[in-house]
């Protein structure tokens, strides 16, 4: 268990006293003994309503308990993928899950069953108020389920298969390493949680050794990977179809809280603009002197800060501090506060899990945020975008657990509200330099393409990918054609005729995520809705931030469409709001081609 005083290392000690400790092992035996009561009580509801109401309230305090234990263990093993006694527990808070959904199922399709007026009574009792929105979708959630037996086989058995294939995946990827010659000369055996950051290194030569060296291990691994994700997708598959559930797209879109044409209003929307982004792509080739990039450019800054040194921690935390507490005070404090918590856990370190992520638990109303900082201006974005996710959970800390779960999509506004609060704030600084201003230009470019370009590009080819699997297995080669096709499709000209990465299908984790499936568009619509909010915050300023947090605060309350219906008075089944959002990424887009051609 973490337990060290270093800055960029977090402290879990608020949530147990240690990994195996007696508050731990009470706990779990506690989580053990309620879920058998609870599940008792559900089966034998029928159309009690009073009974119903009860048990929904006890299965949110349950709930809040398995997240908390949940969020801890995730902690501890995205820190060290090498603790077997860690991964024990994650594996058994599976059947625990398993346990919860079972549970869930049951309370979902007594739900279903009620008539309209005795639903209505349920959600009109006093002790279920604002959770409302969270008792409506589970009762839709019960009218697409299979009978409770089945519904139970399922639970037990995606212990073992559809979860047991991510956790293989993280399992495996937590002990990649790789041999590789620096452009120096030296060899150096690397921890691929350590390839994207080298592979947003200023040195290209050193971008393209971490990616042809990095990708041996996928290539070695590759059938393992496939039959994960082949597994992953078959499992769900053969669920939507048991569950009369029509298309692979719909249990996405509900989770997200989204309408399919709320989905297809913004894919088309990129579309008719994909020529903006593409820009973005092409006037950076232009500064690295190349006819186009190759996918290992991509998140590599074409114009480095001024003084070319590497960001300390400190540092980076400095310039977060001071751009949040510029813009919105309530935030910086926010942030300050979870440096002294010491919540944040940054440190490079053999053995971590590769990626990002923010966690919490609501039993105790804390926020934890896991990642890696390899002293780039990148990492300091990624820490932005986490606690902005934090920030998220933080302001609804003193709503009811049914109102304060938010759907990914909602979620990702939140943290790309984060980022940008600190690239304005590095951009309007009065001290900045042309040179400084031109590098951070370059940043924006490289989040603007990321986010409409190769995050739509995951969705192209997991679509495609889906929609193959439901004949068969695909197998390595055509997944890896697929992930081709993807690519050519959303980047155009604006990639080397062998400038393509074949195997981003086998190293994207988010692909590998059981717990909800199209991991991708959330974060396009985050993007974009952030956009739209940012222009807001800046055409009214300080008094925004209000309705912001009224924002935030709504996102576990109701529909995406509703949230932003009630908060901005927008329709985002319109493409033009959409395309509204990507033009205003056009002035800055313009202020970057003239410093390329002026190089």
């Amino acid at each position: 268990m973490p337990s060290s005083s270093a800055p960029d290392r977090w402290s879990l000690e608020s949530w147990f006293s240690g990994f195996g400790a007696a508050d731990y092992l009470d706990f779990k035996a506690a989580l053990v003994r309620d879920v058998e009561v609870l599940r008792a009580k559900a089966e034998v509801l029928a159309d009690d309503c009073p009974a119903i109401v009860a048990v929904i309230v006890e299965l949110e305090a349950f709930s809040d308990r398995l997240g908390h234990l949940s969020a801890y263990l995730g902690c501890l093993t995205a820190d060290d993928a090498n603790d077997e006694a860690v991964k024990a527990d994650e594996a058994w808070i599976s059947t625990l899950d398993a346990e919860s959904v079972k549970l869930s199922a049951t309370l979902q399709s007594a739900l279903a069953s009620l008539s309209d007026d005795a639903f209505e009574t349920v959600v009109a009792d006093p002790a279920l108020e604002n959770a409302t929105h969270a008792v409506r979708r589970m009762r839709e959630a019960g009218q697409k389920q299979m009978s409770a037996e089945l519904e139970s086989l399922a639970a037990d058995l995606n212990v073992d298969g559809l979860h047991a294939w991510g956790r293989l995946y993280d399992t495996l990827t937590g002990k990649m390493e790789f041999e590789m010659t620096f452009p120096d000369g030296h060899q150096e055996t690397v921890p691929m949680s350590r390839r994207r950051a080298l592979m947003s290194e200023p040195d290209r030569r050193l971008r393209e050794a971490a990616f042809h060296a990095g990708q041996k291990p996928w290539n070695d691994h590759a059938v393992t990977l496939s039959a994960a994700l082949n597994g992953i997708a078959g499992t769900r598959l053969s669920l939507y179809g048991r569950r009369g559930i029509p298309h692979f797209l719909d249990t996405p879109l509900f989770d997200g809280a989204m309408s399919r044409d709320s989905l297809e209003a913004m894919l088309d929307a990129i579309q008719t603009h994909i020529e903006l982004p593409r820009r973005a792509i092409r006037a950076a080739a232009k500064l690295q002197g190349t006819p186009a990039l190759h996918y290992f450019d991509l998140e590599a800054p074409q114009i480095s800060p001024p003084d070319e040194k590497e960001l300390t921690w400190d540092e980076a935390c400095a310039t977060v501090d001071h751009a949040f507490s510029a813009a919105y005070p309530k935030l910086g404090a926010y942030f300050r506060e979870m440096l002294a918590q010491r919540w944040i856990e940054a440190q490079p370190r053999a053995g971590k899990r590769p990626g990002a992520f923010c966690t919490g638990s609501q039993l105790k109303h804390e926020e934890r945020v896991y990642m890696t900082f390899h002293k780039t201006v990148h990492d300091m974005v990624t820490l932005a975008h986490e606690v902005g996710h934090a920030w998220h959970s933080c302001v609804l800390r003193p709503a009811r657990s049914f109102a304060a779960n938010y759907p990914m999509t909602l979620a990702e506004t939140a943290s790309n509200f984060g980022e940008m609060i600190l690239l304005n704030g590095l951009m309007s600084d009065s001290g900045i330099t042309p040179a400084t201003k031109a590098h951070l230009l370059d940043q924006e470019m490289l989040r603007a393409h990321a986010y409409l370009i190769n995050i739509p590009m995951r969705y192209e080819f997991e679509k495609a990918f889906y929609t193959e699997r439901a004949a068969g297995e695909v197998p390595v080669s055509r997944m890896s054609e697929l992930m081709t096709e993807a690519q050519r499709k959303l980047y155009g000209d604006t990639l080397l005729p062998d400038g393509t990465d074949p195997m981003f299908w086998a190293y994207k984790m988010h692909f590998y995520i059981t717990g909800v499936s199209f991991y991708n568009f959330p974060y396009v619509f985050g993007y974009l809705l952030s956009q739209a909010l940012f222009a807001r915050f800046q055409a009214e300023g300080a008094s925004f931030l209000p309705r912001y947090e009224a924002f935030l605060s709504m996102t576990g309350s109701a529909t995406c469409e509703e949230v932003v219906k009630r908060s901005l008075g927008e329709d985002l089944t319109d493409p033009a709001f959409w395309g509204t959002a990507l033009k205003a990424l056009e002035p800055s887009l313009v202020a970057y081609e003239d410093i390329v051609r002026g190089r």
